[in-house]
């Protein structure tokens, strides 16, 4: 069972998360708040912040997701937010 400490941590990276999404994509379904809220391991969710923090788009965010703990490099240009020549979605 996670500690109090651990709990605030993956509440704390859950909203982060969720907070970075809303600056890039501005809306986020409700479904995606419910899975992302639904992640208990912190590895994934500091991930997810750099995931969503770097992907060019909201499709390879959601690929991402999709990934889960399986994935683990963020390589390429489909993590470099600035890239101008990305297809913004």
């Amino acid at each position: 069972m996670a500690s109090l400490d651990e709990k605030d941590m993956l509440a704390q990276d859950q909203e982060d998360v969720l907070e970075i999404l809303r600056m890039r994509f501005e809306v986020i379904p409700e479904g995606i708040v419910a899975k992302i809220m639904s992640i208990q391991k912190l590895d994934e969710l500091q991930r997810l912040i750099l995931v969503a923090a770097n992907a060019t788009d909201w499709t390879i965010f959601l690929e991402e997701l999709q990934e889960g703990e399986d994935s683990f490099r963020l390589l390429g240009q489909r993590f470099d937010p600035i890239d101008h020549s990305a297809k913004k979605g």
